[in-house]
């Protein structure tokens, strides 16, 4: 069984949502990735890895053969790319649950199938529920079903790949509302950051918008 780590799981993950999501943007400087490892959409918990950690997972994740360089024509910058759908041998719907599941951790069938959605069209609940009792019932399982929330019934699901990754008795959500910085709060030296976080929002934002619009035939 492939075992990976935290820092794996938040890179891989984002190379897979950034790769379905942003095409045009991919594949991802160290940069990019790193602002995309840290983002604070779609992520559970959200992180500050560094540099020096999102380098050093691309690194190990190139040893497990799951993340390649991309040689690019013209491009003086390295760039990543992964491989993940050939390594565990998977569809992409198959894919985008698992990124769902290292980026924001054990969720229900519901909660996957439209959180997933934004990366690929998943066409119902129950075509959700199919595609993870596949997961499940492999020679070596990638997920497994885990009990609902204190206070909910809905079974949840979990990946195999890093079981320390989320606590799996965590409480309904997740993300909690913050205060959003004024202008005056925000350091000079985050603006960039910023910046390219609010494009690559955007771009997925576009994407997702094509994609319904292709789906519903408009």
């Amino acid at each position: 069984m492939l075992i990976l780590n935290k820092d794996e799981c938040r890179v891989l993950g984002t190379l897979i949502e950034k790769a379905q999501t942003t095409p045009a943007q991919y594949p991802l400087t160290l940069n990019s990735l790193q602002t995309g490892c840290n983002q604070k959409n779609n992520r559970d918990p959200v992180t500050s890895l560094t540099e020096e950690r999102v380098f050093d997972a691309i690194d190990s994740l190139r040893a497990k053969g799951l993340v390649r360089e991309a040689m690019l024509s013209g491009s003086r910058v390295s760039k990543f790319r992964h491989v993940t759908r050939e390594v565990l041998s998977v569809s992409t719907e198959e894919l985008v649950l698992l990124a769902e599941l290292w980026l924001r951790g054990p969720q229900t069938l519901g909660e996957l199938r439209g959180n997933a959605t934004r990366m690929h069209p998943l066409e119902s609940v129950d075509a959700v529920k199919t595609l993870l009792d596949g997961l499940k019932t492999r020679p070596e399982p990638y997920v497994k079903e885990i009990s609902p929330r204190p206070g909910e019934r809905a079974t949840r699901y979990a990946q195999l790949f890093c079981p320390e990754l989320h606590p799996l008795d965590a409480t309904a959500s997740h993300t909690q509302v913050q205060r959003a910085p004024t202008h005056d709060e925000i350091p000079v030296h985050d603006l960039d950051e910023r910046i390219a976080r609010l494009e690559n929002e955007l771009a997925e934002l576009k994407t997702c918008v094509a994609k319904l619009t292709a789906a519903l035939g408009g």
